[in-house]
């Protein structure tokens, strides 16, 4: 296989390990690996301009700073992911009584979520790993993207879901053609029989927070971010990232982002991140308050399926990505963050339950001061609200019924 990068570094004991050594997490101690890349040898072959000049409007216009190789796929929604539109949302910024907001828009991702980007850049290692197999654990965006980024190029996947998850997302799993078996448990055990799984069957495990490119994919929201907002920002202050938590992958994937082309030279200011978690699902967020890195399980119960996680695989690192930033946590309640999906939506924006959460995260911030409204601001969408409808139908007001006489509008009307 080709060296692609060069070495893991283990987050938790600080071990090193050379890229065929090995596959998941660190065999010490569990942590989570982080992908190291040759920095200097990409510093001497690349500058930004070769970077920003990229037409491709996809994830891969990084390619240089990725440890994959080119995965093919040209014409397929496995080029499709990332580069999503960043807003102005001026009705928002108003109510809100800050000077900038932006707000990115993940829902337009292939799958309508976040996840595709780990899932691409997954893909495309199985690929290199000539993996018959690829299987994942999902509460159902995870499993989504990674059914549809494989059978994009025809690589076989198989979801192991909890039966809870929404049917909308069950129903995209089918659609794409991957092995589905729903489990009759949570996430957290889904997660686990899907390693035994892959331990048995020698299946490759896509497992957020335990396969380490899940969260080298997630980075390229990181460089969209940098390149199409950094890069023109008038303000000489930090950015403040605003993103919803769950498993901890998405912010650790942004916060390696961002140290990546700080490394390279290429980012002068590391952006402020903001983890918000669901009240009934608040592990990562327990430890921020706590000051400590030792994450607790809790009994996860809450709207945002995408986000309820008993035990985060990837904590550790969400910590650190608000310490190290000089962020902060939020918890929100369910009621918030329903409130947080009509908001968006008066503005276009159509987000589900987890997406909104960080919209919501950033309300409570702003009303309790831990943000300057002067400052900007930059909040993820990490999903679509038509994944779960049924979630979207109790954020709003249901639609009246009328007879279809002009005399029945009127009355509905009060004219």
């Amino acid at each position: 296989m080709i060296k692609s990068f060069d070495c893991y570094h283990c987050s938790l004991c600080g071990s090193t390990y050379d890229c065929d050594e090995i596959i998941y997490v660190c065999p010490k101690d569990g942590g989570n690996l982080d992908v190291l890349l040759d920095y200097e040898g990409i510093r001497r072959k690349y500058s930004v301009e070769d970077i920003n000049c990229r037409s491709e409007p996809s994830l891969w216009r990084y390619l240089p700073l990725l440890p994959v190789s080119d995965p093919g796929g040209e014409g397929t929604p496995l080029r499709s992911a990332g580069w999503t539109p960043v807003y102005s949302p001026d009705l928002l910024a108003e109510e809100l009584g800050v000077r900038y907001l932006w707000i990115k828009d993940e829902g337009r991702n292939p799958t309508a979520s976040f996840k595709d980007r780990a899932s691409a850049v997954v893909v495309a290692r199985a690929r290199q790993e000539n993996a018959k197999v690829v299987v994942t654990a999902s509460t159902g965006n995870a499993g989504a993207a990674l059914a549809g980024m494989a059978a994009a190029i025809g690589q076989k996947a198989v979801i192991f879901a909890p039966r809870t998850a929404p049917p909308a997302k069950v129903a995209q799993l089918l659609v794409y053609g991957a092995q589905v078996i729903l489990v009759d448990g949570n996430y957290d055990q889904a997660f686990e029989l899907t390693i035994q799984a892959s331990t048995e069957f020698g299946w490759y495990c896509r497992n957020t927070g335990y396969n380490p490119f899940t969260a080298e994919g997630k980075k390229t929201a990181a460089f969209e971010i940098w390149e199409n907002v950094l890069l023109g920002l008038e303000s000489n202050q930090p950015l403040n990232v605003f993103v919803s938590v769950g498993d901890g992958n998405i912010i650790s994937g942004l916060h390696k982002g961002f140290k990546d082309l700080q490394k390279l030279g290429w980012l002068e200011t590391m952006p402020h991140l903001y983890g918000v978690q669901s009240e009934g699902s608040s592990a990562v967020a327990n430890a921020f308050f706590a000051k400590t890195e030792q994450i607790q399980p809790v009994k996860a119960n809450t709207i945002a399926d995408s986000i309820s996680v008993d035990l985060p695989r990837d904590g550790v690192r969400a910590v650190r990505a608000a310490v190290q930033t000089g962020g902060a946590y939020l918890t929100v309640k369910d009621e918030e963050i329903l409130r947080a999906i009509a908001d968006l939506g008066r503005v276009g924006i159509f987000a589900e339950p987890a997406g909104a959460t960080s919209y919501a995260g950033l309300v409570k911030a702003i009303k309790q001061g831990l943000v300057n409204p002067d400052h900007p601001i930059l909040v993820l969408n990490t999903g679509s609200g038509l994944k779960d409808i049924r979630a979207a139908m109790q954020a709003v007001q249901p639609a009246p019924i009328i007879e279809p006489t002009l005399t029945a509008l009127k009355k509905h009307l009060g004219v």
